[in-house]
């Protein structure tokens, strides 16, 4: 064996020590966490639903291709987006279980084929719906957008799962999930420029099987303390995810004890902003993407 091929066998044995040494931590995490004596770094800036909720000066739709495109455009580093599935098993964006809300639609999504959910518009008051005509989307016509860029933007993929059509029903959950984990392979997404995060254990941990390097959030409001004794039976989670009111500086420091990642959402008041960022979120899913990095720029 020459000086090159040795070379060469030793550099593939260091990799191969280095990838399993890596392969024991939790995806996703890897040198997320400040080290002694550092500065915590600035939180990542997630467009909330795009640009937020539909409000006085904002009348794009929560989670309408549109209002995605104006928080990358407004330099979000990614984008939360709400995905359900639709009667024929096709995740699609929008927020609300009944179409009546936000749509020219009746009944469920769970109830409606994706062909006829990707035909209605977006129907969200006076005046909005004179300033906005945008229609319901798939993930996949998101993601196929999203690998055009030069750098895959962090998306937040937040899993909808209640609906008062479909009862809880663990096998739409499991097809959400295997959807979810068939896109993502096919457009070949960065697993670390993800999150998956939902209210369910159940499919937290059969998401873990289908996409074992994709980081992943538990997402509980209210009951914080209940919260937390659930992530105890869920190592394999990377991420919680709070709203801004359920955080506390000294709830964001136990979760970072437990290693764990602390992603927020909600809120776009400049009060609001400084308050989260004051807890050093390691993301920020914010309902005014410019108010937040004008705080980020002063901080």
């Amino acid at each position: 064996m020459n000086n090159r091929t040795r070379g060469v066998a030793w550099l593939r044995t260091l990799l191969g020590i280095g990838g399993a040494l890596l392969s024991q931590l939790p995806p996703g995490v890897v040198g997320a966490m400040p080290g002694p004596g550092q500065a915590p770094p600035q939180p990542l800036v997630i467009g909330h639903a795009g640009s937020g909720f539909v409000h006085l000066f904002n009348s794009l739709p929560p989670s309408s291709l549109r209002s995605l495109r104006r928080a990358l455009r407004h330099g979000a580093d990614g984008v939360e987006a709400d995905v359900r599935l639709s009667q024929d098993s096709i995740p699609v964006l929008y927020h609300d279980h009944t179409l009546n809300s936000m749509t020219n639609g009746r009944g469920c999504v769970s109830q409606t084929p994706a062909a006829r959910l990707t035909q209605l518009r977006y129907q969200v008051g006076w005046p909005h719906d004179w300033l906005q005509h945008e229609q319901l989307t798939t993930l996949e016509t998101l993601l196929r957008e999203l690998t055009q860029y030069p750098t895959f933007p962090y998306l937040h993929l937040d899993l909808h799962e209640d609906d008062a059509c479909s009862s809880g029903d663990a096998a739409r959950s499991q097809a959400l999930a295997q959807r979810l984990a068939e896109l993502l392979t096919r457009y070949q997404v960065p697993p670390a420029r993800v999150l998956i995060l939902t209210n369910r254990p159940a499919t937290l941990r059969y998401l873990r099987q289908l996409l074992p390097a994709v980081p992943l959030g538990y997402e509980f409001t209210g009951e914080f303390d209940a919260g937390l004794a659930e992530l105890d039976g869920l190592s394999t989670v990377q991420a919680v995810v709070l709203h801004k009111d359920d955080i506390t500086l000294q709830r964001a420091t136990q979760l970072h004890a437990l290693g764990k990642q602390v992603v927020l959402f909600g809120g776009r008041s400049a009060r609001a902003v400084r308050r989260v960022v004051g807890v050093g979120p390691d993301a920020y899913q914010v309902d005014n993407v410019r108010r937040l990095q004008a705080t980020l720029r002063r901080r």
